[in-house]
């Protein structure tokens, strides 16, 4: 039962649908055997399918985060599903392999078990003070702190390692912003792992004649539906704003705060913005490393390149465009892609649109 449950949890969160739902239906059976049946499902699947067991495990790690901040039931339950989760989760994804990945579940799973050795001290220190007749259950629990503690000292141990190899093998890839988290005693804060780059010529199809048929507000929705978008740290609209006919869209662009990032044409050099754009990008790979997802609102094919640099630093990527206006190539590239209305179809009518949110594995249905 636990496991036919497990895989429903699993495939809904893999096709982006919320599953906080599905959880408050399925209460009552989130118990310390659930927690040990997902060791075991994991397990079988990593074994039965190592070809895809990477993307499993992102699956699972996605449903620990889920589970770790659920408010309803038993959260210290809750906590013992996301801690086995995440302990699976790591048997694939290594150090090696995937640095970057591997450090964030680290700092999830040290998380968990700081939350969790607040509850067993909480539960400690009410039994010391209400009866003197639990002391195998006092004893058992201070047993489980301090393994957790001790649990906790040398995964932060092995994070200072890797951050001093990775100085001396890959300067370009900085884990201080995990060890500092590490080191708070309280939860961590909303993580703001994406940016937003919008390129405008190609949204409006055009300087010359600009076209409106798009909503930025619905297409800033859609990025956000992704479970992977914590939350947006900042969104760079390129364009040459001194075009008056830019004017429909200035309060928008105010309104969600999208910074307008003014490019001028040089004698009509039609590519001036996706060279700011893809500059931009890459410099912000360096300065800002805690930025996870880059969403790419353009068509252009010339985007895949930078599709595949961002991949090359371990990114994840979400592009956004026109169905009919779109590179073959830039989907392909892109982990997850929004496909926007027609606008030949949809001219004029905004508030009737609705944007397709495409995940990998709707896209290659599609292809084939």
């Amino acid at each position: 039962m636990h496991q036919d449950l497990i895989f429903h949890f699993l495939k809904a969160i893999s096709q982006n649908q919320d599953i906080y739902p599905l959880i408050v239906e399925h209460l009552d059976k989130l118990d310390r055997t659930f927690a040990s049946e997902l060791r075991n499902f994991a397990s079988l699947k990593f074994a039965s399918q190592p070809a895809k067991a990477a993307s499993i495990a992102n699956i699972i790690v996605k449903f620990c985060n889920l589970i770790a901040k659920f408010e309803q039931g038993s959260h210290e339950t809750n906590l013992e599903i996301a801690i086995a989760g995440y302990e699976s989760a790591l048997t694939v994804i290594t150090r090696e392999a995937f640095p970057q990945v591997w450090a964030g579940i680290q700092q999830s799973l040290i998380g968990a078990y700081q939350q969790r050795q607040y509850i067993s001290s909480q539960a400690i220190s009410e039994l010391k003070e209400n009866t003197s007749q639990n002391k195998i259950q006092i004893n058992d629990l201070t047993e489980q702190f301090e393994q957790e503690k001790q649990q906790s000292s040398e995964l932060k141990a092995q994070l200072l390692e890797a951050m001093e190899s990775q100085k001396k093998a890959a300067p370009l890839m900085d884990l201080q912003p995990i060890v500092s988290a590490i080191q708070a005693t309280k939860s961590p804060l909303p993580n703001f792992n994406t940016v937003v780059l919008y390129d405008i010529e190609n949204l409006t199809l055009g300087n010359s004649n600009p076209q409106f048929t798009f909503s930025l507000k619905e297409i800033t929705e859609n990025i956000k539906r992704y479970n992977l978008v914590d939350k947006i740290a900042g969104q760079y609209a390129y364009a040459d704003w001194s075009n008056n006919k830019l004017n429909r869209i200035r309060s928008d662009i105010q309104q969600l705060g999208i910074e307008p990032m003014q490019i001028f044409g040089f004698n009509n050099h039609k590519n001036a913005a996706d060279i700011q754009l893809v500059i931009d990008a890459v410099e912000l790979i360096h300065s800002k490393p805690s930025l996870e997802v880059f969403a790419i609102v353009s068509g252009d094919g010339g985007f895949s390149c930078l599709a595949k640099k961002l991949h090359e630093y371990g990114k994840i990527v979400i592009g956004c465009a026109y169905e009919s206006q779109t590179n073959k190539l830039l989907p392909a590239v892109c982990d997850y892609f929004v496909r926007l209305p027609d606008p030949f179809k949809q001219k004029n009518k905004i508030d009737n649109v609705t944007s397709t949110v495409e995940t990998p594995r709707l896209r290659n249905k599609r292809q084939n």
